[in-house]
């Protein structure tokens, strides 16, 4: 599908006025702060701060930015139609992050789950459609859409899970949408294609793997790179779900940002287009093995307790990203140890301030100018 030629990506890179949903969050911050660190972009940065730890990345997005008209922040929500519409109506790009991310919290919460990752996706593809700029957009979907992996045999190994017969899941994957999270993510991405096909919309979906790298505050739910690596450092114990041989593709998240801009500069081959994204086989490694590299990298040995399996939870995913290779030339570059290095350099720059990251961050730390003087304006997060 062509939605956009030479001619409009030499304008859109003249000005560029990039919309983040999910902003503040790990992926959202790392990429305006490069967007604001090697670009002349303007960046607007919409997030509801409802994760832990991300006021600090506004705060850091505030100092990247030097020049506070480059920098907009609105502190709103997704599921607001209205705030969302607002926030859209002159963005030349749009990429959506903002999500519910956890497949035990959408098992607890298949309400707020539906309202946070469908309905709050189709407000934002409405809003891209009504405002007649054809913006590109970008959205980030998941390898649980593929469920259990149907019709692949699974070996078991001393330390890990392998597939017998491929090496990682293309694209051609049956859909499979196990947990609720897995079918509100995977209606989303289909609305996010569809709305290419149907109203000409310069739509990319990546359906990701495991991503890691400075600025994520990992948890046991969602980014278990640095939660393992965290845990380590801080001398926390830990807890292995299942036999600690579940496999996983890692992508650093600096190769991430890559992909993004892959895509962006092949739009004309790119739009409407689904793609597999992450580390590949060669960054694949299981949890028993992360914990035998964390130990080494630290010098420290982990403790940890084992707990069943928990629902959802895949025995192994590996991502075969050989399609967005041919379409754009991108590969993986940065190897999981790599990677481990880069989160470990930053936890020690920003040492201090992490160990204050649930620690509320005063009004008069974040700066807020009046729209007449700037295009950094602070709302007030709407009532749930």
């Amino acid at each position: 599908m062509k939605c956009a030629g030479k001619d409009e990506m030499r304008a859109q890179d003249r000005f560029r006025s990039v919309l983040i949903f999910g902003g503040a969050g790990f992926i959202g911050s790392n990429l305006a702060h490069h967007l604001l660190e090697s670009t002349d972009a303007k960046v607007h940065v919409f997030d509801n701060l409802s994760r832990p730890g991300v006021r600090h990345n506004l705060q850091a997005l505030q100092r990247a930015a030097r020049n506070p008209g480059r920098l907009q922040i609105t502190v709103a929500d997704v599921r607001d139609a209205a705030k969302v519409e607002r926030a859209v109506r002159f963005a030349t790009e749009i990429y959506h992050f903002a999500a519910q991310v956890a497949v035990t919290t959408s098992i607890d919460d298949p309400g707020l789950d539906f309202d946070v990752n469908l309905r709050g996706t189709f407000n934002i593809l409405e809003a891209a459609r009504r405002s007649g700029r054809r913006p590109f957009m970008l959205f980030t979907s998941t390898n649980k859409v593929y469920g259990e992996l149907a019709g692949h045999h699974i070996v078991e190994g001393e330390t890990r899970y392998s597939f017998a017969g491929t090496s990682g899941i293309t694209e051609a994957q049956p859909l499979d949408f196990h947990s609720p999270y897995g079918c509100s993510k995977g209606a989303a991405d289909q609305y996010v294609r569809d709305y290419a096909r149907v109203y000409r919309l310069p739509t990319v979906v990546f359906r990701m793997s495991c991503i890691a790298g400075p600025r994520q505050f990992g948890n046991e739910d969602q980014g278990w790179v640095a939660h393992f690596l965290y845990s380590a450092l801080e001398n926390q114990p830990l807890v292995l779900y299942g036999d600690g041989r579940q496999v996983r593709d890692v992508l650093c998240v600096e190769d991430l940002l890559r992909a993004f801009e892959a895509v962006r500069r092949n739009v004309a081959v790119s739009a409407g287009e689904i793609y597999n994204v992450g580390g590949g086989v060669e960054n694949s490694v299981s949890l028993i093995e992360l914990i035998a590299m964390v130990e080494k990298l630290t010098g420290r040995p982990m403790e940890y307790a084992r707990e069943d399996y928990r629902r959802g939870d895949q025995r192994i995913y590996i991502t075969d990203y050989s399609r967005l290779a041919r379409h754009t030339g991108w590969r993986a570059e940065v190897s999981v140890p790599a990677t481990l290095e880069k989160i470990y350099s930053w936890w020690r720059r920003n040492r201090e301030s992490l160990a204050a990251m649930f620690a509320p961050v005063p009004a008069s730390s974040v700066r807020v100018f009046s729209r007449p003087i700037a295009t950094l304006a602070i709302q007030q997060r709407p009532a749930s």
